[in-house]
């Protein structure tokens, strides 16, 4: 069943609501990545590459102390490689985030009008 005009409004709100008041959590679930973090990936290789050298130190002299640190080094490394470079416009947009969420508050916030309209429009229908 297609939506109404106005359902169809209301939900397009919606959407450039959560846009503009909770841009990190349209940007997971979006899926869009930060760029690559070259010197990471190269440090977390170089990481993982002394790590397993560390490991097979720990093995051939039986010291299980070594064998852990290697491990934890490569364990390191692997998550250095792996994440994302953070982005100077992400640390602004989070910077952004709380002053946006408190304004939201005092205006009465983005559920409380959803509800509001809600009701409303229950109670055009009852009528």
């Amino acid at each position: 069943m297609p939506l109404s005009e106005q359902e169809q409004r209301l939900l397009d709100e919606m959407e450039r609501n959560l846009y503009q008041n909770d841009a990190d959590f349209v940007a997971t679930v979006s899926g869009v990545r930060g760029r690559a973090n070259y010197r990471g990936i190269i440090v977390g290789i170089v990481l993982v590459v002394v790590g397993i050298g560390v490991l097979i130190a720990g093995v051939s002299t039986s010291l299980l102390v070594v064998g852990v640190l290697g491990f934890l080094v490569m364990f390191a490394g692997v998550i250095l490689a792996l994440t994302p470079a953070r982005s100077p416009k992400a640390g602004a947009r989070q910077a952004q985030a709380p002053a946006a969420k408190a304004s939201a508050r005092r205006s009465g916030g983005f559920m409380d009008s959803l509800n509001e309209r809600w009701e409303k429009r229950q109670e055009d229908r009852d009528q």
